[in-house]
């Protein structure tokens, strides 16, 4: 245990010094009884190192230091206190006797001096202490214990790594300002990623560093909380910034925190910047917008189709089974078009599969009866299910009245796209084979369903 009172003043009075290697005091050379008046008095931790047994002398601030081999030690061989480490104190002290001074700010012992090992820092000089001749007589040490200190700034580094590594795992920019001037600090990937990766920052202050945000104000915003202390919030807050491949401006709407930083005496001494982009989350949030009220009046769409095909259907079914039997086929294609829709893309979907998907209702396996040509196009919802109808009521009709209702009868489908810039979409049917006329009121939907098909607008696609 350590002395809570060394005295080594004491320690040295009542020493047997004529029983030492030293000898008596008396015989002494002046510059060791000068040194040791000097030691004794000092209250920086002090010691001596004598003659060819390295006696060893130190005061109250240095017996601290010796821990549990205080004060046994005092007045015996400096490699009998320091033996546990006597393998890196050996070449100092020699050095010292050969006339070679050592300084050092940090020197890292393990130490057993207390019955246990402890990781010890010391920062200490050597110096060769010589007769008027030059003879090298002992040498004289000043040293302070700093393990305190160094397990302070280890304990510091240690909770700044660990900050900044939350830092860089956070999914958000980051950055670190300092100064009135707001010079870079810290940034994390993220945040360079938000301006621009090939920028060089640290050490920069914003204004030259991301010069674009100067003109939006940005600068002032950051004066503003570095001189009033107050935080600063923004949501989807526009920016322009140079972030592109060759530092062409880039419009981004980000969530912005200026947060001052306070020293213990609540001055402000930087900016903590947190910002997040959200320019596709925006984005995105307004596409679902978009896609709810777009489904909404599809739906609407949807219903008043189907309003329409069963008030006409009833109106010209000749019985409750027929009429039951065309309801069917009609709703059967009409989920059939909308599940096209679905699987082409959200409103899209193509002619060639409408077409088919009606020659599959009405076609036989071992007589085909259709032929089809045209390109592969992709169209709008609400014509996708209204060419769907009109595929299946030409059908039915050639069927009941045309060339289907004949075993020779044929059809050819054809479509295409015209116009001065290829925004008109025809489509042709041409029956052959069968009975050579039909009467407009068995045409059934199709002429109000064409009629609205031609009126409605939609964008038909070749690729």
């Amino acid at each position: 245990m350590q002395l809570p009172n060394p005295d080594c003043g004491k320690l040295f009075r009542d020493h047997d010094w004529p029983n030492s290697p030293l000898g008596p005091i008396e015989a002494w050379a002046v510059e060791l009884r000068t040194l040791g008046n000097v030691m004794l008095g000092s209250l920086q931790p002090m010691l001596i190192v004598w003659g060819p047994s390295q006696a060893t002398l130190y005061n109250d601030g240095y017996a601290e230091m010796c821990g549990s081999r205080h004060p046994a030690a005092f007045g015996g061989s400096f490699q009998s206190l320091w033996y546990d480490i006597w393998d890196q104190v050996e070449p100092i002290i020699a050095d010292a006797y050969s006339g070679k001074g050592t300084a050092m700010d940090d020197i890292q012992f393990l130490m057993h001096r207390n019955g246990f090992p402890e990781e010890t820092h010391f920062a200490f000089s050597y110096t060769p202490v010589r007769d008027p001749w030059g003879t090298v007589l002992g040498m004289f040490c000043a040293c302070t214990e700093i393990t305190a200190q160094v397990a302070m700034r280890t304990a510091e580094r240690t909770q700044r790594e660990r900050m900044l590594q939350v830092f860089e795992l956070s999914p958000g920019g980051i950055a670190m300002l300092v100064g009135p001037d707001h010079v870079f600090e810290y940034a994390n990937k993220e945040y360079y990623s938000m301006i621009g990766v090939g920028r060089a920052i640290i050490g920069k202050s914003v204004r030259e560093a991301v010069s674009e945000v100067v003109r939006q104000g940005f600068i002032k915003i950051l004066d503003g909380v570095y001189q009033t202390g107050e935080p600063f919030v923004a949501k989807s807050l526009h920016v322009e910034l140079n972030r592109g491949p060759d530092g062409e401006k880039q419009s981004r709407l980000i969530d912005l925190v200026y947060q001052p930083m306070l020293n213990d005496g609540g001055s402000v001494t930087g900016i903590l910047v947190q910002a997040r982009d959200v320019t596709e989350i925006r984005a995105e949030e307004a596409r679902q917008e978009l896609l709810s009220h777009e489904l909404g009046h599809r739906l609407k769409n949807q219903l008043a189709m189907f309003q329409a095909i069963a008030s006409q259907t009833l109106r010209s079914a000749p019985d409750i089974a027929t009429a039951r039997q065309r309801l069917s086929d009609r709703i059967a294609v009409l989920s059939d078009a909308h599940d096209t829709i679905l699987e082409g893309g959200t409103g899209t979907s193509k002619v060639r599969r409408l077409v088919k998907q009606m020659i599959a209702l009405h076609d036989e396996l071992d007589n085909p009866r259709f032929t089809i040509n045209g390109p592969e196009l992709r169209v709008g919802s609400r014509p996708s299910l209204s060419i769907a109808l009109i595929l299946h009521e030409l059908a039915t009709n050639a069927l009941k009245h045309g060339a289907l209702s004949e075993p020779s009868g044929r059809v050819k489908i054809e479509w295409a796209v015209s116009g001065p810039d290829s925004d008109r979409f025809e489509l042709m049917w041409v029956e052959s084979g069968g009975p050579l006329s039909r009467s407009r009121t068995q045409l059934g939907l199709v002429p109000g369903l064409l009629q609205r098909v031609l009126t409605a607008p939609w964008i038909a696609k070749s690729y």
